[in-house]
């Protein structure tokens, strides 16, 4: 897909800032990084792509920088969201980000109501390419009677108490944790708690447990109202996990102190390079007259240079940015994850390394063997 260069603002050079804009700045556009740290930014000297400091809760600083921008990536902690994407529709910018927050995604939803640009929330993984491939697994059924999706971001080799390390916001790791969780049950939207519904799942022979987070499912439960009777989003963690979390954010009631609960995590479960990502979607329906159960099972490993959430999240945002620079989203207005088809997804640069990267329990290459079922 042959793009024009654009002026992309991304905010936040943290783990997965700094790789979106090495992505773009890659694709040829013009690239500056913003953080209101100027020893974060120092982290990256010596990329591709322009530096600069900008607070993102300076909105009067922030409205200065975005005038300059086409589009802006929000790489940024949520609660910092709404404010970028108000400045974002006064200056005219298109607007993405990595949000899991609900709230936050219904406020830019209204925002963008009587916008006359773009904004896209709820990119990366988890929300982001599962709503894609829920999407895609709902509409290889002639009727739909259940989606599960599961995905984990987690540490190869897990060494502390809690079996996992933070490869990407510790923020939005605590927040998915506490907020309710929508799923469709029934054929009807209901919330249900954070860290219940605790399963057990076994992927090419590895246990896992999971358990209900919040915002994994993005917009689905709105695109496919009426049409599946059952859908759910879980976060896939070692077994063990949950427990340990349940009982500090609601046993000791670090969910009301989450400063407390920061602290914690940046001691107890340090950064990792060497992680994994694990992605599990079922489906069960009728097709050809007949029930059947379909699955997509994917597995990013890290690398030293980059982790496989860094990739997982990154290429799921900048695929959306390439769809819509192509003319394969809406040029205004509010944008689904899900409003871009598997096919699409997978045809730009970062869906199709994505593809290309996966390990899969099923036989083939995922982007060959997906090319194949739509082609049957």
């Amino acid at each position: 897909m042959a793009q024009s260069s654009k002026n992309i603002a991304v905010l936040g050079a943290g783990q997965i800032g700094a790789v979106i804009a090495g992505m773009l700045a890659e694709q040829g556009h013009k690239v500056t990084l913003a953080d209101a740290s100027d020893a974060q930014l120092g982290l990256s000297v010596g990329r591709i792509f322009a530096t600069k400091v900008v607070d993102a809760g300076d909105l009067a600083a922030l409205r200065a920088f975005l005038k300059e921008q086409e589009i802006v990536v929000s790489a940024c902690p949520y609660f910092l969201n709404r404010g970028i994407a108000q400045i974002a529709a006064e200056t005219g910018t298109h607007y993405f980000d990595l949000t899991e927050d609900v709230a936050t995604t219904a406020y830019i939803k209204d925002l963008a109501a009587g916008a006359d640009v773009m904004f896209a929330p709820q990119c990366g993984l988890a929300p982001g390419f599962i709503c894609v491939l829920g999407a895609e697994m709902a509409s290889r059924f002639d009727s739909v009677k259940t989606i599960k999706m599961r995905v984990g971001a987690l540490p190869l080799y897990p060494t502390n108490a809690l079996r996992y390390n933070v490869t990407w916001s510790i923020d939005g790791l605590i927040n998915e944790y506490c907020n309710p969780c929508e799923i469709v049950f029934d054929g009807k939207p209901i919330a249900v708690p954070a860290l219940e519904g605790v399963e057990g799942v076994m992927i090419d022979g590895v246990a896992y447990e999971a358990f209900n987070t919040s915002g994994g499912l993005g917009t689905l439960t709105e695109t496919l109202a009426g049409k599946v009777r059952d859908m759910s989003y879980k976060t896939l963690r070692y077994p063990g996990h949950a427990e340990i979390m349940k009982l500090l954010l609601q046993g000791l009631g670090l969910a009301d102190d989450r400063e407390t609960m920061r602290r914690i995590l940046n001691r107890a479960a340090p950064f990792t390079h060497k992680d994994v990502v694990v992605i599990f979607v079922t489906g069960i329906g009728e097709r050809n007259g007949r029930m059947e159960e379909d699955s997509i099972v994917l597995r990013y490993d890290g690398r030293p240079e980059l982790g496989a959430i860094q990739l997982t999240t990154a290429a799921g945002c900048v695929a959306m940015v390439e769809l819509f620079l192509a003319g394969k989203l809406p040029a205004k207005g509010f944008v689904r994850q899900e409003d871009a088809s598997l096919s699409d997804f997978l045809s730009t640069r970062e869906g199709s390394r994505l593809a290309r990267e996966a390990r899969s329990s099923e036989t083939g290459d995922f982007a060959a063997r997906f090319a194949s079922k739509r082609a049957a």
